[in-house]
């Protein structure tokens, strides 16, 4: 049957003389592979569509036997080329649809996912972004998806709410747990053996901060680098560890390299 969808591509490989087979992430279908015949001929008007980080919008010739699905045309939506190529974009851009294509399962649709992924995309994609910043807020909002969602609002050991217990005890400084995952109150832990790293309350309000965006645009936090980086840090130690739990057949390796990195 020929079906429509929006798709973003993550990965290309050269097939034969001309043409391609692209491994994708639909709205309606979840990942899938497709071939795109002619893709490298130039003058193919498919020519130049299918290429890493695009957001399409593709005609499929789809059969559920088949393992890689006919594109019969598309139309591009999305480029990282535009308005100008640039290296710290394409450096998130690597990052994001790497993580997509390695923990996901082919046939698996997720609307959910693939609003985060085109909407991040579409805010990478404009002049002006602080990158390092819109990659923390992807993190965050993946492995939420995932259902491992850091609780920041209550104290993960004691389950007191953070805020009124930060002024009454003139708190600094709070852990942030990797599993369970969220932030602690100092004094909580006790003799937990859960991995902690002792972070200055700043860092912990800019993550509230992020959580509390729901949508990537107009995410212009003010915040020093170092906490930017910082954050991304340990915002990728969390999902590399929680991904390690909810998807024990992938290969891990890969995924903690593409986020340790």
């Amino acid at each position: 049957m020929i079906v429509k969808t929006r798709a973003v591509i993550l990965r290309e490989t050269k097939y034969r003389d001309q043409s391609k087979i692209c491994s994708v992430y639909t709205r309606e279908f979840g990942k899938i592979s497709v071939i795109i015949k002619g893709a490298r001929n130039p003058k193919n008007k498919l020519s130049g569509l299918f290429s890493a980080g695009n957001v399409v919008d593709l005609v499929l010739y789809k059969k559920n036997s088949r393992d890689i699905q006919l594109v019969s045309d598309g139309n591009l939506i999305l480029s990282p080329m535009v308005p100008a190529p640039d290296l710290d974009r394409f450096a998130v851009l690597y990052r994001i649809i790497d993580l997509v294509k390695q923990t996901t399962e082919h046939d698996e649709k997720n609307l959910s996912l693939f609003t985060l992924l085109a909407g991040t995309l579409e805010e990478l994609y404009h002049d002006g972004i602080n990158y390092q910043q819109l990659y923390a807020w992807f993190l965050l909002r993946f492995i939420s998806l995932l259902g491992f969602q850091p609780s920041l609002r209550f104290c993960v050991f004691s389950g007191k709410e953070l805020m009124p217990a930060v002024e009454s005890m003139k708190l600094t400084e709070l852990y942030f747990v990797m599993n369970p995952g969220g932030l602690a109150l100092p004094g909580a832990a006790g003799d937990s053996l859960a991995k902690k790293h002792l972070i200055p309350l700043r860092l912990a309000m800019l993550l509230s901060a992020l959580a509390a965006k729901r949508l990537p645009s107009g995410i212009a936090i003010k915040a020093d680098p170092d906490d930017i980086e910082r954050l991304w840090n340990l915002l990728q130690e969390y999902c590399a560890l929680h991904l390690e739990h909810a998807r024990p057949g992938k290969n891990l390796a890969i995924v903690s390299q593409i986020l340790l990195k």
